[in-house]
Parts: structure tokens; C-alpha cells; sequence
């Protein structure tokens, strides 16, 4: 019997995995709203899914003006530090490997959402104009972000780099850092968002500086062989319009690749085939990802890795019904819906109550 190539173990630099199979991060939020304390369900909820060769936590805010809605947790106080290491704890005793997301959502927050009633900020004063944000006071449209100081991006950065190493100090095993998805770091990125003059903008390097003095940052803190970013040229989520999508992320990548991080996360969507065009310019360890409408099949992941277009594959909503993806891919056993409506928010119902395969209830 052929071994599915998503089952092979995999070992390159710091990664040491059971398989090939990556648990994307997924917003759960079931932090406390208050704290950015993870909820004490989040240990069992990640130790449950511990057989993912990598997961890569839910986004987790660097600074209290990254934080996205309602319930999204953080790493930057003692008390949130000291609850992620529960967490961890949890993974590594059911023999599993765990990453936490750094995550800056920028122009996608609202004062609802921020302390004090405080101004998202981002690059530039660009608003989302044909979208709504979920706050605790329900759908809102957004505002106009304020525009972050040199000085201020300058301190993001630094932030960036503090809450990698209060990754580390909670027991992860390294971080990944979203540079994707419409968020702060593509905000950057993108022409349609990045309107700026100063260092941070203008020129594509200057439009890319960001990004790499993250990266660089935080691969400075904690070792690059524990630093992965994921990215997801030209996608159009949260209404980012990047000119060309292509010069921008080769030239990214070619950067980045001699730093030797421990992954490029690519996520696909649209028209730019990223994976197989960036692919021969990175020489690490790479992650593919595709983000449609509908849950990636796992023969498709086993697709991208037997052509050799990722050495991993990431799964984000499969896992939210299957705690147990791996085994039931190696079994050929179909695979659960979830139950979309305590997908994000609540309490155990829809996150920690899914059976496994070797549960009576299957």
C-alpha cells in the first residue's frame, strides 16, 4: 500500500514532524475579551489535534491595537504568557508541535474592539469602504484607520519581535508571522493601502521595508531557524489590490530566502499561481495552502506535495471538525462538517466537542 504523501515524516533544520500535515491558524476567539487570556478550553482544543506534524496556533496580537474582534487573544502580559504555556504544555505532552501566529490585524479592527475606544491603524488612512467588521455590538462598518508614525512603525516592529519572545518564553516551538489576508503586513505590501512617503512606502522597497524589518526582527530574537511568515499574494480579502502581485513577492522572497527561516507559508487564491512561480526561489521549507470557498480535499494537498510544489500542506477548516485530520486521512475514513454557528465565539460546543475516530459516538 502506497503511503499517502501527506503521512511522510519530515525533518529539515529545527522541524522535526511525524508527517506533513500543517493545522492552519483559525480565529476561534474564545480568549477573554478583558485579559487576552486564552480560555482554559484552548489547552484541550490544540492537545486534541496534536497529531498535525505542525499546528500553527490561532493569531495572537503583538500589541493591544492588533487585536481583530471580540475574543482574540494576545502575548504581550505576564497572565497571557502564563496561559499559553498551558497550552504548549498540553500540545508537547500529547506529542505535538506548536507555533504561535503574530498577528497584527491594522486597519481591520474598530474602536468597539480596541480600549478606549481607540483608532485601528494601519499604513495609510485608506477605510474599507464595501465591508462590515464583527464587534460585540455586532456588525459595524469600518472606520478610517489612523496612519502609523515612522516612529510608530518603527515600535510595531519591535512589538513584533516582544511577542516572539514571549512565544518562546510560553513553550512554543517557534512563530509564524501573518504577513497575508489583508492585515497589517500586506497592508503594507499592497499599492491600494500603502499610500506613504516617508521610509515605509512609496517605492516597492520601500512598500516591502516593513515586512522584512519584521521578519528580521523577530529572527533576531529568537532564531531564524523558529521564524516562518506566511503570505498570500494577490488576494484580494479585505480589500487589498496588489498592481503586480509578482515582482512584489519575488522580490520579497528573494530577500528572505538567505536568512534561512524555518518556513514560507503560501497561501493561493486567485489568479497568480504563487506556489509554482515562487516555489524555485525559496530553498527552505515550504507550505502550501489554497483558500477557497470550500475546505481543501486532502488528494489535493497530496497534489501540491507530489509535485513538488510544497514540502508541507496547511488544512484550516477540516481541523475544526476533525481533531483528528491525520488519522482519518491515513484511514480513508470521510471526513465531519463543522458546525458553523459556535465556529468563532462561545464556549466547549463546536470547539473541544467534535469526537475522534476512536470515539464511541463515530
Amino acid at each position: 500500500m502506497t503511503i499517502s504523501p501527506l503521512l511522510r515524516a519530515y525533518r529539515r533544520g529545527a522541524l522535526d514532524l511525524p508527517n506533513r500535515i500543517v493545522m492552519a491558524p483559525m480565529t476561534r476567539g474564545r480568549a477573554d475579551d478583558l485579559t487576552g487570556v486564552p480560555s482554559p478550553l484552548a489547552k484541550d482544543y490544540y492537545a486534541q489535534r496534536a497529531g498535525a506534524g505542525l499546528i500553527v496556533s490561532e493569531g495572537v496580537y503583538p500589541n493591544v491595537l492588533g487585536k481583530g474582534g471580540p475574543g482574540i487573544p494576545g502575548l504581550v502580559t505576564e497572565a497571557q504568557v502564563a496561559a499559553w504555556r498551558e497550552v504548549t504544555d498540553a500540545v508537547h505532552a500529547a506529542g505535538g508541535r506548536i507555533h504561535a501566529q503574530l498577528w497584527h490585524v491594522g486597519r481591520m479592527s474598530h474602536p468597539y474592539v480596541l480600549p478606549d475606544g481607540q483608532r485601528p491603524v494601519a499604513p495609510s488612512a485608506v477605510r474599507i469602504e464595501g465591508e462590515q467588521i464583527f464587534t460585540a455590538q455586532g456588525l459595524v462598518d469600518h472606520v478610517t484607520p489612523r496612519p502609523l508614525t515612522t516612529a510608530e512603525a518603527e515600535a510595531t516592529v519591535a512589538d513584533f519581535a516582544a511577542e516572539a519572545r514571549n512565544a518562546i518564553a510560553a513553550g512554543f516551538d517557534g512563530v509564524e508571522i501573518h504577513g497575508a489576508n489583508g492585515y497589517l503586513i500586506q497592508q503594507f505590501l499592497a499599492e491600494n493601502t500603502n499610500v506613504r512617503t516617508d521610509r515605509y512606502g512609496g517605492s516597492r522597497n520601500g512598500r516591502l521595508r516593513f515586512a522584512i524589518e519584521v521578519v528580521e526582527a523577530v529572527a533576531a530574537e529568537i532564531g531564524a531557524d523558529r521564524t516562518g511568515l506566511r503570505i498570500s499574494p494577490d488576494n484580494p480579502e479585505n480589500e487589498i489590490a496588489e498592481e503586480n502581485a509578482q515582482d512584489t513577492y519575488r522580490t520579497l522572497v528573494d530577500t528572505l530566502d538567505p536568512l534561512g527561516l524555518a518556513y514560507l507559508h503560501v497561501i493561493e487564491r486567485g489568479a497568480y499561481g504563487a506556489l509554482a512561480d515562487l516555489r524555485p526561489r525559496w530553498s527552505g521549507t515550504l507550505i502550501g495552502n489554497f483558500n477557497g470557498p470550500e475546505p481543501t480535499t486532502p488528494s489535493a494537498g497530496e497534489n501540491v506535495l507530489s509535485a513538488g510544489l510544497a514540502d508541507l500542506f496547511s488544512f484550516g477548516r477540516h481541523f475544526i471538525a476533525n481533531p483528528d485530520l491525520p488519522a482519518r486521512i491515513a484511514s480513508g475514513a470521510p471526513l465531519s462538517p463543522p458546525n458553523r454557528g459556535p465556529a468563532y465565539g462561545g464556549g466547549a460546543e463546536g470547539y473541544v466537542d467534535y469526537p475522534a475516530l476512536s470515539d464511541s459516538r463515530i
